[in-house]
């Protein structure tokens, strides 16, 4: 009989030793939170049938923020504890298989899994752990004495249970006493918990110092692709322009399926180019008529969750407007500003320039606008 497996994650945390000023699991690493890391890392294993996540109260804009566009079941809502957190987790999922995880261990490899879920089919449940390299010592004010080690394991997360024992034993756990994880409530209740070989990528982010060595470990890993868009638009009827994600008023309008913003289509052509994921067209194309009058930050904003979902960070755009009419500088300032929002990355990196053909051409005859971008992004050099 197929099994059921759901990955839980635990993201209700409120800690920030990171020192970003914010719950660790929201802060970003290689541009995409640290809770996007481990949902993508677990959602990627074919064994996983669903992920669902437990946040803590309050959190659900920063967590919106955090996941994107990525398709999930709603967020549980936490408890006081992290006891209280999965046990609500555990209420709101179904299937046979569960794996609890702590959303500040964001580098999940697969071969752990398939370690757990394999030492499931002769155990109630399963924990990777480590041997402890280091010497332990026993202190009081002082050095005392040495603890053998070799017995000795460090505990990660992801820990994989069958579902009803674990739901068994947290239920029969006290309440008045907390636990400091879920195999050591699974064993109170009777059952042995496996041990299989864990990961050094498991390692939880905690203190600064760790930020930036994960970090470090991503950029090293990343490869940088260079993206280059073009689009024209011919002028119509109306009474403003889009550009660049703002309106601008003027004599005449663009004519295009959707807003006809030449300036955003150019830059979503860019962006597509640098994940190898085709052109504009392909994604809204327009003859679907659903895409009539659309605004174009939605396309934007789709190559942005592209560039992500697939591990990638936006370093810089640089679009150029090639047009007579309507003048540009004015408006140039809240491009940037738009632009940098709707791909959340600085202002700093994002460069509008204007220009003219020197009354060459069409549009030196100020029949239409065209725009050229040109986006510089790093990918996973498995991507590459």
């Amino acid at each position: 009989m197929a099994q059921f497996t759901t990955a839980l994650i635990v993201a209700a945390g409120q800690g920030t030793r990171s020192g970003a000023g914010m719950p660790k699991q929201y802060r970003k690493i290689a541009g995409k939170s640290v809770l996007a890391h481990a949902i993508d890392a677990l959602q990627a294993h074919p064994a996983i049938d669903a992920v669902q996540i437990v946040i803590g109260p309050g959190q659900q804009e920063a967590y919106a923020e955090a996941i994107g566009s990525r398709a999930l079941p709603a967020p549980v809502i936490g408890g006081a504890t992290r006891r209280e957190s999965v046990a609500n987790g555990l209420a709101a999922i179904g299937g046979s298989r569960v794996l609890i995880h702590d959303a500040a261990r964001p580098f999940v490899p697969g071969e752990v899994i398939d370690r757990l879920l394999a030492a499931l089919d002769g155990h109630a449940g399963a924990v990777p752990v480590l041997p402890v390299a280091d010497t332990i010592v026993r202190v009081d004010e002082t050095l005392g004495e040495v603890v053998a080690r070799e017995a000795l394991r460090r505990v990660q997360t992801p820990q994989a249970f069958r579902l009803d024992a674990i739901r068994a034993a947290h239920a029969a756990w006290p309440a008045d006493r907390d636990a400091s994880d879920d195999a050591q409530m699974l064993r109170a209740a009777g059952h042995a918990v496996a041990i299989v070989e864990g990961s050094a990528l498991l390692e939880k982010l905690t203190y600064p110092s760790d930020f930036a060595a994960a970090e470090q470990r991503l950029a090293r890993s990343l490869v940088s692709r260079t993206g280059l868009g073009f689009d024209v638009h011919a002028f119509d009827t109306g009474t403003s322009v889009w550009l660049g994600g703002i309106e601008i008023p003027h004599t005449r309008g663009l004519a295009g399926h959707s807003d006809a913003d030449v300036a955003l289509h150019a830059l979503t052509d860019a962006l597509l180019g640098t994940v190898g994921a085709g052109d504009i067209g392909t994604h809204f194309p327009p003859s679907d008529p659903q895409w009539r009058g659309a605004a174009s930050w939605r396309f934007l904003d789709h190559a942005r969750h592209l560039i992500v979902a697939a591990g990638g960070r936006i370093d810089h755009v640089d679009l150029t407007i090639i047009c007579e009419e309507p003048k540009i500088g004015p408006h140039r300032p809240l491009m940037r500003s738009r632009i940098a929002e709707l791909l959340g990355i600085e202002e700093g990196k994002v460069s509008v320039k204007a220009t003219t053909t020197e009354r060459l051409g069409f549009t030196g005859r100020r029949e239409g606008i065209a725009a050229q971008a040109v986006a510089t992004v790093r990918v996973p050099e498995s991507d590459a």
